[in-house]
């Protein structure tokens, strides 16, 4: 038996540090590894297009990480099969001014994915306990509270049938330095760099505390967080994808019975 995910539980602080980044010494790896993840994306696809055709039930995926710990590789890796009239991806940058006249939630809620559909956060309302925590953007009174904000509004989604799966992904230190050397480094990628990306790589520990508590505070039974060891690509793809696999195969959506006037069409088509 290979290692698998936990969810976060107990209101303990959750480690973080560099030794954690690492992937379990058991995954596969290599082309054991890439064939593991086919048979992932292969068995997810089938699901997800049952859920579809439900259409009755939803499923979100949260993906939270510092920079370059791959939420966009998550994304094309893990998902990348999905039938793309059942799927959508939300990315959450620097928010709007409309969207600032807003409560906090708002723009999430906006892009909820609907009933028959696999909805994935790159980034997502948890900026909102963090980016704007480390920067200081409101008071700590107000940032509080959003703890309490944010488990009741996953609550009320998944009263509404909604799961929701929420992955941190965790890197080093280390690994975090030689990926933005990477991506300095490569043309099709180095366009998009700001000089502001170092200055949140000095804010590590501020954002490591950060984690940490938002790990604890809404990591919960309808709505868990997953910390992923992101520092090899493939074993966190893995990771990843098996538990959102176990969820759908849990889920078990059927295709709908099609009506009787449609079935007595069977043979007569010339």
């Amino acid at each position: 038996m290979t290692t698998r995910l936990k969810p976060v539980t107990g209101p303990g602080p959750v480690s973080l540090d560099d030794a954690s980044a690492a992937p379990p010494h058991d995954r596969p790896n290599g082309k054991e590894a890439d064939e593991r993840l086919a048979q992932i994306r292969t068995r997810i696809e089938t699901l997800q297009l049952a859920l579809g055709a439900e259409e009755r039930r939803a499923v979100l995926v949260v993906l939270q990480g510092r920079d370059t710990s791959g939420k966009d590789g998550v994304v094309k890796k893990v998902f990348g099969d999905l039938n793309p009239s059942f799927c959508q991806v939300s990315s959450f940058k620097r928010p709007t001014p409309l969207e600032l006249r807003h409560d906090f939630l708002w723009r999430a809620h906006q892009v909820v994915p609907p009933a028959g559909v696999i909805g994935i956060f790159n980034r997502s309302h948890y900026e909102d306990v963090l980016v704007v925590r480390v920067h200081q953007l409101v008071p700590e009174s107000l940032w509080r509270k959003r703890y309490d904000h944010i488990n009741d509004f996953e609550r009320m989604l998944t009263d509404h049938g909604v799961t929701i799966l929420k992955f941190m992904l965790h890197i080093s230190r280390e690994e975090q330095r030689r990926r933005l050397e990477e991506r300095l480094a490569d043309p099709s990628k180095n366009w998009k760099f700001e000089a502001g990306d170092l200055g949140e790589r000095k804010l590590w520990n501020q954002y490591t505390e950060a984690y940490r508590e938002m790990l604890a505070r809404t990591s919960t039974a309808w709505a868990p967080w997953y910390v992923v060891p992101g520092d090899k690509k493939s074993a966190r793809d893995q990771l990843i994808g098996e538990i959102v696999l176990e969820t759908l195969e849990k889920m078990a959506p059927k295709y709908p019975p099609a009506a009787a006037d449609v079935l007595a069409l069977r043979g007569t088509i010339t």
